[in-house]
Parts: C-alpha cells; structure tokens; sequence
C-alpha cells in the first residue's frame, strides 16, 4: 500500500467532516454495539427471526435454529443487555422483540438479505 500523499488539504471540508463526526458521536456508539453484537451468526439470525415474525419465545427460537433452549437464551440475554431486545411475559412464556429504535438500524440489513434470497 502506497503512502497518502497530497498536494493540497481542504482544511474547510476537513474541519467540517470533523463536526459532523462529533455531531452524530451518540448514533456512531449505538449503531457500533448494535452492529457488534448482530456480528454473531447465531444472534443475527435470532434478530432476523425477531424482524420477520415481530416476536417470539426462546421455545421458538431453539426448534426453528435447532439448538438447546439454554444456548438461545445466552444469547437473547446478550441482545437483551446490549439493549437490542424488549420482552412481554404472557403467563409463563417470555417472548422477545426487537426495541424500535433498533428495528430502523436492522432493517435495510434484511432487506438486504431477503433480496439476496429472491435473486437466487
């Protein structure tokens, strides 16, 4: 890789990218955790799930992804303390959600990957 040389900076755009780098500071933290904790296949695909069907139980979760009951809930436990997931208790079943403040960061995500599946 080639060192960056140049020959003239735009101190204007510079110190401009720099404010809205710390504009948006807040919205760069919570996209970064969000985006770190979907980095895990398994919680990606329980976020997918989530998005598809609006809501479900761990129950759910572990016969549509084929794993222990105990193995969906480490991660719904992870989703849920990073802040990603809400639940509603109906008796004894838990079912997750994901925050609608998230939904709007997940969303084009999905889309893109159920446009990737049409296009197959």
């Amino acid at each position: 890789m080639e060192p960056c040389i140049r020959q003239f900076a735009d101190k204007e755009q510079i110190k401009a990218c720099k404010v809205k780098v710390m504009a948006y500071e807040p919205s760069f933290k919570e996209l970064s955790a969000v985006l770190n904790l979907a980095g895990n296949e398994v919680r990606l695909k329980i976020l997918y799930l989530l998005e598809e069907e609006k809501e479900l139980c761990p129950c759910d979760l572990s016969d549509i992804l084929g794993m222990s009951i105990p193995a969906v809930s480490q991660h719904l436990r992870k989703l849920k303390d990073g802040n990603v997931l809400e639940n509603r208790k109906d008796g004894q079943t838990i079912y997750y959600s994901i925050k609608p403040n998230h939904m709007r960061i997940l969303k084009p995500f999905f889309k893109h990957i159920n446009q990737a599946v049409i296009s197959e």
